[in-house]
């Protein structure tokens, strides 16, 4: 059973945040309980290479139906690590993402602009024996989303981790560099340590950057600790 250091807070968004108006409503109110961990923290879920089908981690090819999807295309890889920096293998990371234009194949998304028939949105991959994981995709558009006057979301790829155990379960959001949205982005800026912060953000990578297809972008996730990839708020 593998056993996990206390989370650093610090590294994370508080629940309630009143720049980021939904968390006024949803947030809960008290500090959270510490409980010991057992059994059940430490030991799964585990997935099997077999939960990812041949084409989850080409968000380029898996939503085609006739034609190319529209946009930049992007190679997004990185390495999964724990506290101590050690690779995981075998790990599922899941993605979502809006398309070109900045729209969720969502019925909940309903603002004006164009879906993707070839684009879905969505793909899953599994990390190697050296923790590397890597996806292609289409570069996500911004988006307006009414929390403030003229609010709009920074171009981001949302990304969900299952470590070895629960206690490493994390959801978060990649961001890109250079984005001048970032300074004026409320669920961005609420990670509120500024060298937490930054490891929200990708940087880009010549080096996995394949000629004549698509850019390279580098971002690596650390499950707990005092380097922790921030949680979604």
């Amino acid at each position: 059973m593998s056993t996990f250091k206390p989370r650093d807070w610090g590294s994370h968004a508080p629940f309630i945040a009143p720049g980021y108006k939904s968390t006024l409503l949803r947030g809960p109110s008290r500090l959270p309980l510490a409980i010991k961990s057992g059994l059940t923290e430490g030991t799964g879920p585990r997935f099997a290479p077999a939960s990812v089908r041949k084409l989850d981690f080409d968000l380029t090819k898996n939503g085609v139906t006739n034609g190319e999807p529209l946009g930049e295309r992007i190679v997004v890889h990185g390495k999964v690590m724990d506290t101590d920096g050690r690779p995981q293998p075998n790990i599922l990371v899941e993605v979502w993402q809006a398309n070109a234009a900045g729209r969720y194949v969502h019925k909940v998304d309903q603002h004006n602009a164009p879906l993707d028939p070839n684009f879905r949105g969505s793909g899953r991959c599994m990390t190697d024996a050296d923790g590397n994981y890597m996806f292609y995709t289409i570069k996500p558009g911004a988006y307006p989303w009414g929390n403030h006057f003229n609010a709009w979301r920074p171009n981001h790829i949302h990304l969900s981790l299952f470590g070895p155990g629960f206690a490493t379960r994390l959801v978060t959001q990649m961001y890109f560099p250079g984005d001048p949205l970032l300074e004026l982005d409320p669920i961005f800026l609420e990670t509120q340590d500024p060298v937490a912060r930054e490891r929200l953000i990708s940087k880009f990578s010549i080096e996995k950057t394949e000629e004549g297809f698509a850019l390279g972008y580098q971002f690596d996730i650390v499950l707990r600790g005092r380097n922790a990839t921030p949680m979604e708020d």
